[in-house]
């Protein structure tokens, strides 16, 4: 059972602004036929939800082991998470950001998770992971470290 898990769904209004697909497609193909316009823009709007669900990574902690879309880790080869909301998460994903960090960030989820790798082998400095329930993620990883 998993100490914490969490889908990062795109936000509603994603979902509503791609629906603004539907009449880009019956503008550029009316000329053409209206309800091949109508049907191209229903297919885009299905393929664009489809590919946002689809892809929406997971963020989990289970068994000493984080998970954070398609990448995992040991909890034992990680520091203290700390938690960061508002300015101190835009100055993570801006100008504090390492460029040799992992990444599972979406634009959509402001606040973020770093979690240190204090692995000597690991070239990547820490993670840096996009949660809803930033504090709850922290306090998951934490509890569940395990030391080496």
């Amino acid at each position: 059972m998993p100490v914490y898990r969490e889908k990062l769904w795109p936000t509603p209004w994603i979902y509503i602004v791609s629906l603004l697909l539907v009449p880009s497609s019956i503008l550029v193909l009316a000329p053409v036929s209206m309800p091949a316009g109508i049907v191209t823009g229903i297919v885009l709007y299905l393929a664009v939800v489809g590919a946002l669900s689809l892809t929406a990574p997971i963020v989990e902690v289970r068994d000493g082991r984080l998970r954070a879309g398609r990448a995992e880790i040991d909890l034992a080869h990680t520091g203290e998470a700390v938690a960061a909301e508002d300015a101190a998460a835009r100055a993570e994903r801006g100008t504090g950001l390492d460029a040799r960090a992992f990444l599972v960030i979406r634009g959509w989820v402001q606040p973020v998770v770093r979690i240190p790798i204090v692995d000597p082998a690991d070239p990547t400095p820490y993670w840096l992971v996009s949660s809803r329930r930033p504090k709850e993620l922290a306090a998951a990883i934490n509890g569940s470290r395990r030391p080496e």
